[in-house]
Formats: structure tokens, sequence, C-alpha cells
């Protein structure tokens, strides 16, 4: 399946301009509030009429306006999940879960998925509990289970973590991964949150100012954000586990790293997350310090950014790595293409891919 996107839409001084594809797996919309990120997923939806466009979902066109075509929101078969819940509340966890077969034309099997819906967001011991008695993560959950529920072709999610604090974000964020690898189906994925998009996301529309700027696999396209929180994604294994220091130790293309101990087998894919402003450089290899990660590297490009920084980009034995520096350590440096330097990381994310 496939989603296509090509549109434009103006609304008071705001314009939307709109260009990608998406494919089965997780393509995070990210972008600063106002971009546009919403009124894309709202006109995949049904919920806008796009001034000028196409929206194709698995060969159906959805949204023509060259020929009037507008197919309406209850006959597209698209889940949408809200940054809230928005739950029935006198209904119950399994009715609120069934809902989503009004929108399917008869049972279609629906039913029978039920089991699977369950099991793929560990919602079993939910079934007979109201909506008021559930934590916001479960909530999502609930939320999450409906919209499958109801055989979508493509499911939109517009920050369905927005409204949760760290610890149910942490809750619920396995269940998408899951979700993302298992339901077969584009999902539409609003965010602007580098983290998130860095653990959940296959491929990244990056939005700025209504139009589409760059659109690509996460760890080519993520680097190429310019926000405070900017940094790289590296793909790693967990090699051992150092249960003395209750360390785990990873292998990546970039070199070996240590991190606190991650609760994930031996030969576990992970996802890393660097913040560019968490790497120092240093011409030399440094001593005696306390980074456990220090990376061998050359510079690849030297990008000026906003408030005397510069983004410097690293090829770490064909790995992307970016530090943030002041422009006054770059001269320092005479950081330029082509000088080695080490990488010392201070801190990484990482999360299971």
């Amino acid at each position: 399946m496939s989603l296509e996107v090509d549109v434009e839409h103006v609304r008071g001084s705001f314009r939307l301009q709109a260009h990608f594809t998406a494919v089965p797996g997780l393509t995070a919309l990210f972008g600063r509030s106002g971009s546009g990120k919403t009124s894309i997923v709202d006109i995949v939806g049904g919920l806008i009429r796009p001034q000028r466009g196409k929206v194709v979902v698995d060969g159906q066109v959805l949204v023509d306006t060259a020929c009037s075509l507008f197919v309406p929101t209850h006959r597209r078969r698209i889940g949408y999940v809200f940054q809230d819940s928005r739950l029935f509340p006198h209904l119950s966890v399994r009715h609120n879960l069934l809902y989503g077969r009004w929108f399917v034309r008869g049972n279609g099997g629906a039913a029978a998925k039920l089991d699977h819906v369950v099991d793929l967001l560990g919602i079993g011991h939910l079934l007979d509990r109201q909506p008021d008695s559930l934590s916001g993560g479960e909530k999502q959950r609930v939320a999450i289970g409906r919209a499958l529920l109801a055989r979508p072709r493509v499911v939109l999610m517009d920050e369905p973590l927005a409204s949760l604090d760290e610890a149910r974000r942490a809750e619920i964020l396995p269940y998408i991964e899951r979700l993302r690898d298992e339901a077969g189906v584009p999902i539409l994925y609003v965010s602007h949150s580098v983290a998130e998009v860095a653990r959940l996301a296959t491929t990244v529309v990056i939005m700025a100012d209504g139009k589409v700027t760059a659109v690509g696999p996460v760890l080519e396209t993520l680097p190429l954000v310019d926000a405070s929180d900017g940094g790289s994604v590296l793909d790693a294994m967990v090699s051992r586990h150092d249960t003395a220091f209750e360390l785990s130790v990873l292998t990546t293309v970039a070199g070996e790293l240590q991190v606190p101990r991650l609760n994930v087998p031996q030969g576990a894919p992970v996802r890393a997350y660097v913040r560019a402003r968490d790497v120092m450089l240093s011409l030399r290899p440094p001593e005696e310090i306390s980074a456990l990660n220090v990376l061998p590297g050359r510079v690849a490009a030297v990008t000026p950014v906003a408030g005397a920084q510069a983004d410097v980009r690293l090829d770490c034995n064909g790995a992307l790595l970016v530090a943030r520096l002041t422009a006054k350590s770059v001269e320092r440096l005479a950081l330029a293409p082509g000088r080695p330097v080490y990488a010392v990381i201070k801190s990484v994310s990482f999360e299971r891919t």
C-alpha cells in the first residue's frame, strides 16, 4: 500500500504546498508548530478539502481537484488517532474497540482481528473497563486499537504523545513501534520532537513554513534538521552487557559505545540518537576524561547556524555524526573538511528499533 500526497491549500496568510509518497512503515511529518503538519493529515483524512491537488491511497483517488473528486471522510477507511484519545465515555474498552467496525462494509473479518489487535497493543486486561478508569497511555492504546479495527488503509497519528507525561510516553512508544512493524499500512505521524522521530520513523518529511523541505530515510534526513535539539541517528546492536558497571556495550559502524544498561537481549538491534549539542570535538585522542564514548572521524562539512554557532558534520567510518559548536571553537580548532578529529559524546539516547 502507498499514500501519495500532492496538494496546495491557502488559509488566511498561510500557504501549504506538499508533495511526497508514504509507504508501509512510519512516515513522520516533522517541523515546528505552524509548519503545516496537521493540515496535511487533515487533508488526507478528509477534514480539509484542499484548493488544488490530489491524494491517492493504494491506487484509489480520494481527492482530485482537477475533476472535483472528494471522497467523504467516512468512506476513506483511514484510521485517525488524535492528541487526546476521544474515547466514548459510556462504552467499555471492548465496545470502544469494536466501534471501528461501523466504518467497514459488513463485518469484513474485524471481529476475527480483535484478538490480534488486543495482543499487539497489550490491552487484554482492559477490555471490561470504562475509559475514565484508564491512564493516558492506556487510553491512547485503546484509541489506536479502535482505528486499526476499522481496517484502515492508512493510519494518521497527530502528535499522539503530546498530552502524555514522560512515563506515559515511555509506556506507549513500544506499542507504536510494534504498530509500525506489523500493521502493514502507511502510518503518517505528526511530531516536532527530534528524539521521538529518531526512535519511530522509517521515513521523515521535513516541513517548514508550509513547504516540504526534505524527504528521505530517517538516518539520512533527520541530521538535516536545523533545530536546537538537532542531532544524528545511528543504527547499533547490543554486543554485550557489562554487569559489573551496569552498562551495555553496543556496536555501530562508527565504533563501540557504552551506555547505561539496556533491558534488551544481546544481539538486539537498537537505534541511537545523539544530540548535536552533546558532542565535543578534540584534535587529539582525549585522555583521562569522564566520557566513555570517543569516536574517531573526519570533518565532512561545517555549516554556520543561528546564534554564532556551526554544525560540524563528521564522517565516522561511513556513519554521519553532527556536533554543534560555537563559531569561535570552529575557528580555534581550524576545523575544515578533511581534518581528523575525535568526537567526545557526552550523552546518548538508545532505543529499540
